[in-house]
């Protein structure tokens, strides 16, 4: 990762720069040509071409899995060539392939052989599928922590702008008359070859992005390299059940995507043009929903939006089967008399939100497995995340076709999917709390608290470290989990957990219970063996040394506990000072009462948090700690 580099101004102010605006035109055009031969074929099936082998309804469908097939098939061994390759080298050579396709596309159109076109179909998601580790491998080598999530969301953006023009572009271009000097299938091929040429001369620009393990010997068998991927992506359990969550979303978007021209015929009554109206709608809202991720998270990898996606998918997913179900029969509309209809624009809207939740909940999952993937294997977990996604979309596209073959119209098939997601996304939250813990996190510093984290740069982005901090609220420990780019595992009066609500939050949490010696030597005992072990892992261990909440607002003498932690493991201590929350909803207030009366001081009470800089364990002392504490406490 290229730490050296400054941080943005913000994700926008990337696109001025060579590390990151060649990359990213290169991929923008890329997706754009994809969508454009894509999507002109679907319409052109659905529409206008009679195909006995191929049926209008299911078109859409067995486009879309000739094309993901190839992830499933080859992203094993583009996740080694990535990692041992140079990236930008990679790039190139995945353009001048697409040129190559193109002109084979350009033939199956102008001769409109159904057959050479799916096949190009296929080639064209082998060429998507050996760009994909470039991709998302190219990021964190060029980008500092700061700017992952920021670019990210740009890359995300512009892929479903891409999707968006591209789709457009095609539905516009293949519904040009016969009789002109071009008819639509001669649009497409000519200008399909012109994106696929303009994309390799910007893909020159791409500075150089040395291979991570240059020495690596290539397993070109796929399917004991797909095994072995798998294999070395559950070795990160954060990073394979994030992997998850976005085939998840993958599969969620696949099916709306895939039925979007039948969706557009048989149940809203529209031509080819209102089916790019809904592709413009749902494209448009995953880029904005991926650009919000920057200002929502504050730059961080906030894995607490993922939560908030998720919501959004089920919610409006099951409005959009409410609100498309119904509908009155009649001939096909063009997109002005479609808009005409009142009932048409709670449609819209419906797809409009879920897709802007789904651009909330993919990108720091996206920005997760890139932080916390090892750099050495990381083009290769990103394939196994393709293979996953590529097993999602064929599984959406069968699951699909069963369900549509079964009886059920497409609003239908959508309420199913809203119920499907409520269910997929709960079990997530339960098998990896950190993201609900990051939720409630999210919640808590954006609507309770104004909350301002000063010097955030001193927190550590990797290795072991004890965070130090004065003790005022019930949620002292949520804050600064909300602070964090990383989890902190807290040590905590026993006590708290017996507290409703927050003891079960802490609990998923995985904080450490400890009580004094002279109540409990095996508790007490237990929590610093625990403590070690920590940081042993080199993760982050957060304590409270005043050992309890403060009852009168000021900081209390500070226990020794911190003191035995150093003396097994040395590690670096950063102090922090949280201010301005006595007498917030979560403190007590004067004469020790606590939370007496909810929301004393309001919604969007400010609150801060200042960092200190990190303290090597030899100069720490009780006194000190606290005396640094202090006057963090009161700085302004």
């Amino acid at each position: 990762m290229s730490d050296a580099q400054p941080a943005h101004a913000n994700q926008f102010a990337l696109l001025g720069q060579r590390r990151f605006a060649p990359f990213f035109w290169t991929q923008f055009l890329g997706a754009a040509n994809d969508n454009v031969f894509k999507f002109a074929f679907t319409v052109l099936v659905t529409y206008h071409l009679s195909v006995q082998w191929l049926q209008p309804q299911k078109a859409g469908l067995v486009i879309g899995a000739v094309f993901i097939l190839p992830f499933l098939l080859f992203s094993a061994t583009s996740g080694q060539l990535a990692d041992k390759y140079d990236k930008a080298f990679l790039a190139r050579m995945v353009k001048n392939l697409e040129i190559f396709i193109m002109l084979l596309g350009a033939v199956g159109l102008f001769t409109s052989q159904v057959a050479l076109l799916l096949g190009c179909i296929f080639l064209l998601g082998l060429h998507s599928t050996l760009f994909g580790p470039v991709k998302y491998a190219y990021m964190p080598q060029h980008l500092n922590a700061a700017e992952l999530t920021g670019g990210n969301g740009m890359v995300e953006m512009g892929t479903f702008v891409a999707i968006l023009l591209g789709n457009v572009l095609g539905g516009l271009l293949i519904a040009l008359p016969a009789d002109g000097w071009l008819n639509g299938a001669q649009a497409v091929a000519l200008t399909s070859l012109v994106l696929a040429v303009v994309g390799r001369l910007v893909a020159q620009a791409i500075p150089a992005t040395p291979a991570t393990s240059p020495g690596l010997v290539v397993n070109w068998n796929p399917v004991t390299e797909t095994v072995r991927n798998l294999k070395l992506a559950h070795g990160h359990l954060a990073v394979y059940r994030s992997l998850l969550g976005i085939s998840w979303m993958w599969f969620f978007g696949a099916v709306f995507l895939g039925q979007f021209p039948s969706f557009a015929k048989d149940v809203l009554h529209g031509d080819e043009h209102v089916a790019s109206l809904l592709l413009v709608v749902f494209s448009a809202g995953v880029g904005l929903g991926s650009l919000a991720c920057e200002t929502l998270s504050r730059r961080h990898v906030e894995i607490g939006l993922v939560p908030l996606g998720a919501i959004g998918m089920s919610v409006f997913a099951l409005d959009l089967w409410l609100s498309s179900s119904g509908l009155p029969a009649g001939p096909l509309q063009g997109v002005g008399a479609f808009l005409g209809h009142a009932a048409h624009w709670h449609v819209l809207f419906d797809l409009f939100a879920l897709s802007f939740s789904a651009g909330l909940y993919s990108v720091p999952m996206y920005a997760l497995i890139q932080l916390r993937s090892p750099g050495s294997h990381r083009a290769r977990i990103i394939a196994a995340n393709n293979i996953l996604n590529a097993i999602f979309m064929i599984a959406a596209s069968l699951g699909v076709g069963l369900l549509l073959d079964a009886g059920l119209s497409i609003p239908q098939v959508f309420g199913v999917l809203a119920g499907l997601n409520a269910l997929v996304a709960g079990y997530i939250f339960l098998v990896v709390p950190e993201y609900l813990l990051r939720f409630v996190a999210w919640v808590l510093t954006h609507f309770i608290y104004r909350f301002r984290v000063q010097n955030e740069q001193h927190i550590p982005t990797e290795g072991a470290a004890v965070v130090v901090c004065n003790h005022v609220s019930f949620v002292d420990a949520i804050l600064l989990m909300a602070a964090s780019p990383r989890p902190i595992r807290f040590i905590m009066d026993h006590r708290i957990f017996q507290v409703p609500v927050l003891g079960w939050l802490f609990r998923l949490a995985k904080a450490i219970p400890i009580a004094p010696r002279t109540e409990d030597p095996v508790v007490y005992e237990a929590a610093f063996a625990a403590a070690d072990q920590v940081l042993a892992e080199g993760d982050l261990l957060g304590i409270f040394p005043e050992g309890g909440i403060t009852r009168d607002g000021t900081l209390q003498p500070f226990k020794g506990g911190l003191m035995k932690i150093l003396e097994s493991r040395p590690t670096p201590v950063v102090p922090m000072a949280l201010q301005n929350l006595w007498g917030s909803t979560f403190s007590r207030i004067e004469g020790g009462k606590a939370m007496v009366k909810p929301f004393r001081r309001g919604w969007f009470s400010p609150v801060g948090l200042n960092v200190g800089e990190p303290m090597a364990a030899p100069d720490v002392t009780v006194e000190r700690m606290q005396a640094r504490v202090d006057r963090l406490l009161k700085e302004a």
